[in-house]
């Protein structure tokens, strides 16, 4: 997750006000995700065993919405 996320912010770390600041936002996400399991993995490895199943459902839908706007506005045609 850790390589991931750096290879999304080296490739597009943008700050736009339009739906690509969503892409920066998921990279630094996924960065911060990969050095948090890296250097506390016993400690990250404790509260996901102490998370409630709805709490991560909930944290997965947010996700998938996320990937569904950057999934749709990535292969939509741009009006000319």
């Amino acid at each position: 997750m850790f390589v991931a996320g750096l290879a999304v912010v080296r490739a597009h770390n943008i700050w736009a006000r339009n739906w690509t600041v969503l892409v920066t936002l998921m990279g630094w996400f996924s960065l911060t995700l990969g050095l948090v399991r890296m250097f506390a993995a016993s400690q990250y490895r404790q509260a996901a065993a102490s998370t409630s199943s709805t709490v991560l459902m909930c944290l997965e839908g947010v996700l998938l919405i996320v990937a569904f706007i950057i999934t749709f506005h990535g292969y939509r045609r741009e009006p000319k």
